[in-house]
Formats: structure tokens, sequence, C-alpha cells
């Protein structure tokens, strides 16, 4: 069975740095181009960074030269490092597989508010 489970947010200051990760179970891991999405209240979800099964990376404009995707494929984990955070990244952050399948986690909340 798929399943998510992301850690690593939490209240910061704009200008600040979280570490987000996501551990995935099942075998399908190693193969597949992952994902980092995010949810802010009353908008629909978006991508916002992935990462190919041989480490190419590609990322949204609004996070471009901030945010940093990588993976451990012996730790079935893919990490976000987002840098010099803003206001506007406040949201739920999911990882998923891309493109996505049905099995989201429950996400981690990202707050950043002075």
């Amino acid at each position: 069975q798929v399943q998510f489970v992301e850690s690593g947010g939490g209240l910061v200051q704009p200008g600040g740095s979280l570490r987000l990760s996501c551990a995935a179970s099942g075998s399908f891991f190693v193969l597949t181009s992952m994902g980092w999405y995010r949810q802010a209240p009353g908008k629909e979800r978006e991508l916002v960074a992935d990462i190919t099964s041989s480490g190419s990376s590609n990322y949204a404009d609004s996070v471009k030269g901030r945010f940093t995707i990588s993976r451990d494929i012996a730790k079935n984990t893919v990490y976000l490092q987002m840098n010099s955070l803003k206001p506007e990244d406040t949201a739920i952050y999911y990882c998923n597989t891309l493109p996505y399948n049905r099995f989201w986690g429950q996400g981690t909340q990202v707050t950043v508010s002075s």
C-alpha cells in the first residue's frame, strides 16, 4: 500500500528556513518521480517542486531559487529545503508521486508570519 508521511513544518518568520521530510512506503519509490505540493487556504493544490528517479528537479517560478528538493533512495525519503520563506508560502505541504495518485498523506503545516 502506498503511504506518505510528511513532517518538518512549523511557524517561521519571513526570511527563515524549514526542511520538510516525506517518508514514502511502497516499492514504487525507486523508479518514480516525486513531487512536493502545497495547498493554501481557499486555493487549489499546486505542485511546487519535483524530482525524477535520476535526480533531475523542477520548480515552480514562485519558489525557484529558494526551495531545493532532494531524495534519499535508500531511505525512501524526499526532502524540501525551504529558504527565504515568505508569507505567501503559508500552506499545507504534501508529497506524492508525479503525476499524483489518490494516496495523499496528512501533510505538514507551514506558516510564515511575523
